[in-house]
């Protein structure tokens, strides 16, 4: 059984930095691309980055994110992370992995780590 568990999100100030990780079992890691996505209130689950299986791509799907988030993995430790720097207060969301590429319709998903960016 597929799970994944966020952590590493609270609260930040406006030009902060926080890091989010995952944790993946029940399935093999390192055959899989995966996909970090968020949901801001009031708001569907929003695609935000995604990398393949090795690292050796990756897809920043949100331009409003791009150059400010990284997203890595380590399979070794069967980890994903998400880099976020810069941060700005509509980057506030509940921020969720997701196994495999982009997010489809009924995603196989974490519970998701909650992102806050306020002074």
């Amino acid at each position: 059984q597929v799970h994944l568990v966020e952590s590493g999100g609270g609260l930040a100030q406006p030009g902060g930095s926080l890091r989010l990780s995952c944790a993946a079992s029940g399935f093999t890691f390192s055959t899989w691309p995966m996909t970090w996505a968020r949901q801001a209130p009031g708001k569907g689950l929003e695609w935000v980055a995604s990398i393949y299986s090795d690292g050796s791509y990756t897809k920043y799907e949100d331009p409003a994110v791009k150059g400010r988030f990284t997203i890595s993995r380590d399979n070794a430790k069967n980890i994903l992370y998400l880099e976020m720097n810069s941060l700005k207060p509509e980057d506030t969301a509940l921020y969720v992995c997701v196994q495999g590429w982009g997010v489809p319709t009924f995603p196989i998903r974490g519970q998701g780590t909650q992102v806050t960016v306020s002074s």
